[in-house]
């Protein structure tokens, strides 16, 4: 028969197992009777045992970065994310979805040379911080007897654009887990 709870939390003893004046030389499973331990000890046990078993284990800064780079709390890639706002703040938005990951911007004239304008749409296709996540296609026209006609857009440009975005993400990576 277990007494009652006496003194809770002061001891990582079991309470004793015959009642109180009452001496036993009998363990508990000789008596078919089990230690109770309070509440309290089993819990600072279980932390003990929980920070012991935290120093094992492997390279967790390793772990850190791997999981860094597949930040998608949106969607998508998330610095990839922020690196395509990021590079084309400059320019008015149309969309911007960020669970399909489509950004696409409304025509932009640079004031230096007002008979040409760019439109941008940028896909993210991941949500892994990689080169091939990325897609951007660019559209251009320029000013011809008074309206707008399309333009070739140079394979350097478009490959220029990804390049900024695919840096900023990098940094805004290493930035995030350096700290």
């Amino acid at each position: 028969m277990w007494p009652a709870h006496r003194g809770a939390g002061r001891s990582l003893v079991p309470d004793t197992f015959a009642p109180a004046g009452e001496s036993t030389n009998e363990s508990p499973a000789m008596t078919g009777q089990r230690p109770r331990f309070s509440t309290v000890s089993v819990a600072i046990a279980g932390l003990a045992a929980l920070s012991a078993l935290s120093g094992c284990g492997g390279p967790e800064r390793v772990q850190t970065e791997a999981a860094a780079a597949q930040v998608a709390t949106i969607g998508v890639n998330s610095y990839l994310w922020r690196a395509s706002l990021d590079t084309l703040s400059f320019m008015p938005l149309v969309q911007a979805d960020s669970a399909g990951g489509v950004i696409v911007t409304d025509w932009y004239s640079n004031p230096e040379n007002p008979a040409e304008r760019m439109k941008m749409t940028v896909s993210i296709l991941d949500t892994d911080l990689r080169a091939d996540a990325l897609r951007v296609a660019a559209s251009r026209q320029v000013a011809h007897g008074g309206g707008w006609v399309d333009a070739p857009v140079q394979a350097a440009t478009v490959q220029k654009l990804e390049d900024i975005i695919l840096t900023r993400a990098r940094e805004l990576r290493r930035n995030a887990v350096i700290g």
